[in-house]
């Protein structure tokens, strides 16, 4: 039996869990990378609510006023809490979290019949066993049969994709043998029949295309929970059946807290499926999911997406910023150079080419007709009655959060993040602002342009920053903003919305951006702004317009030099990778 994939590898050890325990068909992680999914998780907290939606952190931020990482309500109710081992939190962690948090912690080191909370981490299929080389490759055999591993059409079937796939279900296996050990250790100790076991992924996948992505790869993770006897009257299901129901993230916390009888704090945006009170039926009736994705690593971009049922609306606010742009950490992998060496020899056909292209500002995906989300149904008019309803409950929970993502990092970093919460609602209209702002290029350039030219006009420097991006959006269809961009690649106060309003001249091909792109690196006034504007050089340089920069001789302020995603964009821009 194969659980999640009927292309996978087998998992005898999580299916015995399975045998006595619930499938979960629609699992998600919210966010498709490690510091951003974990936050969510560990908070109960839709993170570009609360500050924690950049991968990696630039500092951390506070948990809410008033509430806690969910492992301190359980250690406050009793129990012996221990995670072994990565955190990998965008939030500070009090102390009153874990008992322990290290390579060696374990639940063995609790009072006599305490009860207890344990994480186990298994970090063998990371995206870094991935990261082999070409020598490697021709030495090393996997366990699976490369030529009949299932290669889905968003990649090539090239020998390199074959492998890597081959390797990630080698690896699959691996952490399958390491679940056994744990419930061997629990059956030995005479604990299995009154522990819950929950085994599910960090996120989607890290095959090319979906860590760090939001499509379905990049969020729907595995999940199964193991019910133990002596608790089954918890547990309004069937041992041995699946759920349907939609489960993320942001319910893991509240679903833990639920099962140890303790209230969940009202400030957490998850509710609990498992647990006294909670019903099959409601649970089963659950269908819709949000997930989020900002920066990774030196990478930029602001994608939101909420699916429904079987629809899943991804709106894109920066669609030029392509998924394939350079993230030095993900080229490391033999695969995702292939990828873009093929793009780039016009080799790949259109599914496989999505990646290395810009996309539009919204896409609605059938994920039953399609699951690799390669059929864009958004600008299909027999879809505009689901794509309006799917637009509109996306913006309404944005606004709502509210979403703090549409001031840039750079801004956060500087004023909201001793206090995210207290920030975002403070500044809420603002926020709300900025999306309809934002949202202007859902509209025909006719009906958007007066916005569009209100926005550039703002005294509000984020507004004019947006009004900005929507005309890299709209693309050759703003020509008529030009002079307005030039007004602001000239005089703007901002260096970010100079090298924005260079980026719109430059895509459109109107103006060389080399000028107002190098004299905003000179003027940035911190690491985080500058980083934001070094993507806007790697999207130029690398896109179709090959813009050429003096990359060896940019003027980084030196005190800039060591901030980590700087440090990763001057590496690549001066191919000392």
């Amino acid at each position: 039996m194969k659980l999640f994939d009927e292309h996978g590898p087998s998992t005898p050890q999580i299916e015995k869990l399975a045998e006595k325990g619930l499938v979960y068909t629609h699992a998600f992680s919210n966010a498709p990378v490690c510091s951003v999914a974990r936050s969510t998780l560990i908070s109960g907290c839709l993170a570009p609510r609360i500050g924690a939606q950049f991968h990696r952190k630039i500092i951390k931020v506070p948990m809410p006023e008033g509430l806690k990482m969910f492992p301190a309500y359980l250690r406050e109710a009793g129990y012996y809490t221990t995670n072994n081992s990565k955190e990998d939190y965008n939030i500070i962690k009090t102390d009153d979290v874990w008992d322990e948090s290290s390579k060696k912690a374990t639940w063995k080191n609790r009072k006599p019949g305490q009860p207890f909370f344990h994480v186990q981490n298994f970090g063998q299929s990371h995206e870094g066993n991935l990261h082999f080389s070409k020598k490697q490759m021709e030495e090393i055999e996997n366990n699976a049969d490369k030529e009949i591993v299932f290669i889905p059409p968003i990649h090539p079937k090239t020998e390199t994709f074959k492998y890597s796939y081959a390797r990630y279900h080698d690896r699959i296996q691996v952490i399958d043998g390491k679940v056994g050990e744990i419930v061997q250790q629990l059956e030995e100790e005479g604990l299995l029949d009154d522990t819950f076991i929950f085994y599910f992924g960090d996120h989607g996948g890290v095959l090319p295309g979906s860590k760090g992505y939001i499509y379905e790869t990049g969020i729907q993770i595995p999940l199964v929970v193991r019910i133990p006897e002596k608790f089954k009257h918890l547990v309004d299901f069937e041992a041995g059946t699946t759920v349907d129901g939609f489960v993320s993230f942001i319910d893991f916390g509240p679903t833990l807290l639920q099962l140890a009888g303790i209230q969940v704090p009202k400030k957490m945006d998850g509710k609990p499926f498992l647990g006294e009170s909670i019903k099959k039926e409601e649970v089963n009736n659950r269908d819709v999911t949000y997930s989020y994705a900002d920066r990774f690593d030196e990478k930029y971009d602001l994608v939101r997406a909420v699916r429904v049922g079987n629809f899943k609306y991804i709106r894109n606010y920066q669609p030029f910023n392509y998924d394939g742009l350079q993230n030095n950490y993900r080229y490391k992998m033999l695969a995702y150079k292939e990828w873009r060496d093929l793009y780039f020899k016009r080799k790949l056909n259109k599914a496989q080419s999505q990646f290395f292209e810009a996309r539009k500002p919204e896409a609605l995906y059938d994920l039953e007709a399609d699951p690799y989300e390669t059929n864009n149904l958004a600008y299909n008019p027999d879809y505009a009655g689901v794509v309006k309803k799917m637009r509109v409950k996306l913006q309404q929970k944005l606004k709502a959060m509210p979403d703090l993502s549409f001031f840039p990092e750079s801004y956060l970093v500087e004023k909201a993040f001793g206090n995210p919460e207290k920030f975002s609602l403070k500044n809420k209209k603002e926020i709300m602002a900025m999306i309809d702002i934002a949202d202007l290029n859902l509209l025909p350039f006719d009906e958007a342009k007066e916005g569009i030219k209100k926005a550039i006009h703002s005294e509000k420097q984020w507004e004019r920053y947006w009004g900005l991006i929507v005309c890299s959006t709209f693309g050759n269809d703003a020509i008529e903003m030009v002079p307005l961009a030039r007004g602001a690649a000239e005089k703007d106060t901002e260096p970010l919305n100079r090298a924005r309003a260079a980026e719109f001249l430059a895509l459109i091909g109107k103006d060389d951006p080399v000028e107002v792109v190098v004299k905003a690196i000179k003027d940035a006034h911190t690491g985080t702004e500058l980083s934001l504007i070094l993507n806007t050089l790697v999207l130029l340089q690398d896109g179709p317009m090959a813009y050429k920069f003096p990359v060896d001789n940019l003027p980084v302020n030196p005190e800039f030099v060591g901030h980590e995603n700087v440090k990763r964009r001057l590496l690549y821009l001066k191919k000392e990778l």
